[in-house]
């Protein structure tokens, strides 16, 4: 069995791969291989702020697998300056059942998250985007500029942030550009990436220029969202899970209770395109939206490719079980 720590992840799983393994759990799960259960929630206390998290999933075909991620998930954390999220991903063998790997569940969240707004960039956004922004500067901004360097090598890369000394300290660490204000840097945007643990709502419809894409990121429940409904309803949206988005994604959850929506807006999975059953943009003036929320399927995918990498190279640690 091989154990995965942060490091060992950051420096075996590079985005391309990463992008690359999504891409092809994204087309099993639309062929029928692959199984991404919704998460299930656990509080200790009604109004503890802190959850047990599990994300189970499953793949068939000619190498079967099993992977769980398990993750407590405390917001005062982040108030207190550590990670929020803590936990493992673990990756079982589809037939005797043998567990194979355990991998640092907050590294490798962050790594396949931001793999998949590069996999939806390169899918739904125009082909000659070349503005993007990210909102927000976290550990997912730091992934996403490596992401989207990756799929638009020539684009140039801005951020914003509450924190203007933070904002700042990031843009001249990642070598991104600061943008001047909100308002400003998602009117000039092909591409928009919302990266915040905001509850309230704050893109609006009117700062989207013709032909952006936005990928949603950073509310992965129904109370969060970055997106005022009105926003969602203009974009053509797309998804990484019908179910799980309609129940639990707080961009597209409370654009459904604002009637601004119907369950039906949602356009298709993202899998469905990729698997070319759907066509994804249909002109370069169409306002597309991806809403991240993110499955156990991706976990797997990535977790499999990592070990693979981190055996290649000689890194992670291989004990007995």
């Amino acid at each position: 069995m091989m154990l995965l720590n942060d490091a060992a992840l950051r420096t075996a799983l590079d985005m391309p791969t990463c992008i690359a393994a999504l891409e092809r759990a994204f087309i099993d799960a639309e062929s029928g291989y692959a199984l991404s259960p919704m998460r299930t929630r656990v509080r200790a206390e009604k109004h503890s702020p802190a959850t047990l998290t599990l994300m189970p999933a499953a793949r068939g075909g000619a190498a079967p697998r099993w992977a769980l991620k398990e993750m407590v998930v405390n917001p005062a954390e982040r108030k207190a300056g550590r990670d929020s999220l803590q936990g493992a991903v673990l990756l079982h063998d589809g037939v005797s059942g043998r567990l194979l790997a355990v991998a640092d569940a907050s590294g490798l969240t962050a790594i396949r998250t931001a793999a998949a707004s590069a996999l939806a960039t390169r899918t739904l956004a125009r082909a000659n985007a070349r503005e993007v922004v990210l909102i927000g500067t976290g550990i997912q901004a730091r992934l996403h500029v490596e992401a989207m360097r990756t799929v638009l090598p020539q684009a140039r890369v801005r951020a914003w942030g509450r924190d203007e000394a933070k904002a700042r300290a990031f843009a001249e660490r990642h070598r991104v550009e600061l943008a001047p204000s909100l308002e400003a840097a998602v009117r000039e945007a092909d591409v928009v990436c919302t990266l915040t643990s905001s509850q309230a709502p704050f893109v609006r419809r009117e700062w989207i220029r013709s032909g952006c894409h936005v990928n949603a990121v950073g509310s992965s429940r129904r109370t969060h969202a970055e997106l005022l409904p009105e926003t969602v309803a203009a974009a053509s949206l797309f998804v990484d899970g019908r179910d799980a988005a309609l129940a639990e994604a707080g961009d597209v959850v409370q654009a459904v209770a604002a009637c601004a929506i119907a369950p039906s807006h949602v356009q298709a999975e993202l899998g469905e395109v990729l698997a070319g059953r759907h066509p994804g943009r249909r002109s370069a003036g169409e306002f597309t939206l991806f809403k991240s929320l993110g499955n156990g399927m991706q976990d797997l995918a990535a977790i499999e490719a990592a070990v693979q990498a981190a055996r290649s190279q000689g890194l992670g640690v291989e004990v007995e079980w």
